[in-house]
């Protein structure tokens, strides 16, 4: 039976293992950004990706099946590989809509977790060259420890969110525009960035307040979820059923940074799922 600092010593290699394998796919990254890149859509023109998402999660994938045999990877791009004991959750770009049209928001997303539980994660942001991370002892920016403080008021917190997208709009139709409306009309500022993992980085280094996401997978927001709690920051999962998974298996979402409150964004949530709840809605 593994000791606790069994599990300790553990989740500190694993986040080493996955700063080494975003901090390899970073130069493609910075390289690629900017440079024309053609994107092809998935299920719409708002579902995009690119010849370097692919790249990304296959150097990625190489790299954790080279440094932990013992390993299987779920990828957004590459679904299920592998049937080892530590689950690698990869987003090899998450923002990709953002890296294919230039904006500087964008990032690499790599969570490990044993039996359901995080063991560590890391955020990557290759244009800054910011590595979030975190394992069983805290969180960190570029090996420093993160120590921030959110404001207390709401009238003073700033909220990010890429909330509603399209595909929200056509579920919750004018619900969705009043719950936007609501946001923008509570917050000091709100700012649509559309990078779930990059985001809950942003509130775990203490430069957001608040973030909440509809409809998210886990590969977009396991890394930053453990970042969060582990800089002191709460993380609050919603899901469309009663099933017992782990939180960052749930498709909706509220972070909210270390001595942060946020009832506005927790009440819209809460809103937004029980109608759809109600309309039998099932996806996540």
């Amino acid at each position: 039976m593994d000791t606790p600092d069994d599990t300790r010593q553990l989740a500190a290699r694993l986040r080493s293992v996955a700063e080494d394998a975003a901090a390899g796919v970073g130069p493609m990254l910075r390289s690629a950004f900017r440079s024309g890149v053609r994107a092809d859509e998935k299920t719409n023109n708002h579902d995009l990706v690119t010849a370097h998402d692919r790249a990304s999660e296959e150097s990625i994938a190489r790299h954790l099946f080279a440094a932990v045999p013992d390993s299987r990877i779920l990828g957004e791009e590459g679904g299920h590989r592998g049937s080892g004991r530590i689950e690698w959750i990869v987003d090899p770009i998450d923002g990709t809509s953002n890296f294919a049209h230039g904006v500087a928001f964008f990032c690499v997303s790599i969570a490990a977790a044993l039996d359901g539980e995080l063991l560590a994660g890391v955020v990557y942001d290759p244009v800054a060259e910011l590595m979030f991370s975190a394992d069983r002892d805290g969180a960190y920016l570029n090996g420093e420890t993160l120590r921030p403080r959110a404001h207390a008021t709401e009238a003073q917190a700033s909220i990010m969110t890429d909330y509603p997208s399209a595909e929200a709009l056509r579920i919750d139709g004018r619900a969705g525009l009043d719950a936007f409306a609501e946001l923008v009309d509570t917050y000091a500022t709100l700012r649509r960035k559309v990078s779930a993992a990059l985001m809950l980085a942003h509130v775990a280094a203490g430069w957001a307040d608040v973030t909440l996401g509809l409809d998210t997978n886990p590969w977009d927001v396991a890394a930053g979820a453990l970042i969060v709690r582990r800089a002191g920051g709460t993380y609050l999962p919603f899901f469309y059923d009663d099933g017992a998974r782990p939180a960052h298996e749930a498709p909706c979402y509220v972070a909210i940074g270390p001595g942060g409150s946020a009832p506005t964004a927790v009440a819209v949530v809460e809103r937004l799922v029980a109608a759809r709840r109600l309309a039998g809605h099932t996806r996540g």
